[in-house]
């Protein structure tokens, strides 16, 4: 009855997280959505937008204005020259964006490689157009991407690699180093790169986001995917864009055009005010994560969990081995909302690969800090009662 494709999948355990969260009235630190919202003048902005009639489809690639801001954004910060009117697309989140790029590439037969752990979206992206996952494995404590290894799951079907940096669930920022691994090897296989940069001005002790398409040799077969969400606390906005090459940008606009036809008018027109904040508000994110950051490592450190603090997203994976819990992650994700009353999400539920991530769970610290102390004190107590 059902399409095969659908076959050992589930609906998104991260999601099911945030059900629990709302069932036990919890704090949530599971979905990497914030508890506060946008800047004043983003709403504002909104509000005009739907005051003034921009309520109705926009152009398919997206409210021309705000494609115009996504460019100058790149090539402002990163160097890189997109044209509004041929490279950039405006999607339904970055999710809808991969999906898309994926759907125009890839054919039954195909191979895509995924870096994990990765966000759960990736695998299934990749299974609906027929073409099968390959996973190449960042291993903690420093989750650096080994060369050697990726170098091997590269073959005559790979169509494609999806990188997401900087990188959730482990919070590790790529290197030069490491992308002109990955482009040589793009090269020597003729393998188009999709990127998940939603992350990239969250990042940690003065390292920068280097854009894997300002790599030599990566920019005519890498598809940039970005989004608004995480910097402008908007998730629930799903406002996300590709920056492609002439070729691959016709071919996911088509793809986009007969899915979701536009993202919604009215956010797309407030998006250009976001886009077109100052400096300073970039700065003053970076200072805001950083204490939040440091706040959470302290919670772990003190309720045993061991952790590296991550280079950069909003996330930390914590190894809960030292807590000697009878269970696996996924026993100890839906036991922590109902006995202390914080949800994070199974780490397992990352991994492609069987039995990878078994002992470690995820915290988001997208929250203010009032909401990750009163989380520290709920979890502090299974410290006390042990």
């Amino acid at each position: 009855m059902f399409a095969q494709r659908l076959s050992g999948m589930r609906e998104s355990f991260i999601r099911e997280m945030t059900r629990l969260a709302i069932q036990h009235q919890t704090i949530n630190l599971s979905q990497g959505f914030p508890d506060f919202g946008p800047p004043p003048e983003v709403i504002t902005a909104a509000h005009r937008a739907l005051d003034e009639g921009a309520n109705q489809y926009t152009i398919t690639w997206g409210n021309p204005a705000l494609r115009q801001a996504i460019a100058a954004k790149m090539a402002r910060l990163y160097g890189l020259d997109f044209d509004p009117d041929k490279h950039v697309t405006v999607t339904c989140g970055v999710t809808e964006a991969i999906a898309a790029t994926l759907m125009s590439l890839c054919n039954p037969g195909d191979e895509v490689i995924i870096i994990e752990p990765f966000h759960e979206g990736y695998a299934p992206a990749v299974t609906f157009t027929g073409a099968s996952p390959r996973f190449v494995a960042l291993e903690a404590p420093d989750y650096a991407l080994d060369l050697e290894r990726l170098r091997a799951a590269f073959n005559q079907n790979t169509k494609a690699i999806i990188l997401n940096t900087p990188h959730n669930p482990t919070g590790h920022v790529f290197t030069r180093a490491e992308l002109e691994g990955v482009a040589a090897l793009c090269d020597a296989f003729d393998v188009a790169l999709i990127t998940d940069e939603i992350y990239e001005f969250i990042v940690y002790d003065g390292r920068a986001h280097i854009p894997p398409a300002t790599i030599p040799g990566l920019a005519e077969r890498t598809v940039t995917i970005g989004g608004l969400g995480k910097t402008y606390a908007a998730t629930g906005w799903r406002l996300g864009y590709a920056c492609a090459p002439a070729a691959l940008s016709t071919a996911l606009r088509t793809v986009h055009d007969f899915t979701t036809i536009c993202a919604a008018a009215p956010l797309q027109a407030a998006a250009v005010t976001a886009l077109n904040l100052p400096d300073d508000y970039y700065t003053q994110l970076k200072r805001d994560y950083a204490e939040r950051r440091a706040l959470m490592m302290k919670i772990l450190d003190d309720i045993g969990l061991a952790a590296q603090p991550p280079q950069g997203a909003y996330y930390v994976m914590a190894d809960f081995s030292g807590w000697a819990f009878d269970g696996d992650d996924f026993d100890l994700a839906r036991w922590l909302p109902q006995h202390l009353g914080v949800s994070v999400v199974p780490g397992s539920a990352f991994f492609g690969t069987p039995d990878m991530g078994t002992n470690l769970i995820r915290f988001a610290f997208a929250k203010k800090i009032e909401t990750l102390q009163a989380a520290g004190e709920r979890l502090r107590r299974r410290v006390q009662d042990v």
